[in-house]
């Protein structure tokens, strides 16, 4: 029988295969390394772009951050513009009405009879003090008062006979009464 030996040609092909499982794996390490090289740079680009996007979204933010700063500024001041205009408009209002209500109450007194020595105006209501000769004069100056156009309700607080330098003997009055509503009214008169 005729033998023939195959053992150098196995060890040629096991040399071959391990040869080509070697190179197949360094292949395949290669394009891992590849693959990944490229993924890595995609994902750093990618990341660039974003961090761009970040830089130039907070550029805007600071400079719209700055607009809406002095936007809320100039809101701040027209608030404070209008609050002031109105206040200015009521002081207004107030003036024309105390210049009203003093004409008239200047008007109602009887000359050289009696005196006012004080006069608040409040809100609502009026306060006056005053001196009259005697009891007669302080009651028709409270029925001139309550048939004006500008003042109701009259009502007489106090009245005690007062003595100045011992010889004059004169009538001190407080009177309390309220402004009609038809007072802004005459105001408006007024100024046409």
């Amino acid at each position: 029988m005729i033998r023939i030996n195959l053992l150098p040609f196995r060890a040629a092909r096991r040399k071959e295969n391990v040869r080509r499982q070697v190179s197949i794996f360094i292949l395949m390490i290669f394009l891992f390394s590849a693959v990944l090289y490229y993924y890595t740079s995609y994902v750093d680009k990618k990341i660039h772009r974003v961090r761009q996007n970040i830089a130039s979204a907070n550029t805007q933010i600071a400079r719209y951050r700055d607009k809406a700063e002095r936007v809320t500024k100039i809101k701040k001041d027209l608030d404070n513009l209008k609050k002031k205009l109105e206040t200015i408009s009521a002081l207004q209002s107030k003036r024309r009405e105390s210049v009203t209500l003093l004409d008239e109450m200047t008007d109602l007194i009887i000359p050289g009879k009696m005196w006012l020595t004080s006069l608040k105006i409040y809100e609502a209501r009026v306060e006056v003090k005053g001196l009259a000769y005697d009891n007669k004069i302080v009651a028709d100056f409270m029925t001139s008062l309550e048939s004006s156009f500008l003042f109701s309700n009259v009502d007489l607080k106090t009245l005690e006979l007062k003595t100045f330098a011992r010889e004059f003997n004169l009538k001190a009055f407080e009177l309390a009464c309220k402004k009609k509503p038809a007072a802004a009214k005459a105001d408006q008169k007024g100024k046409k």
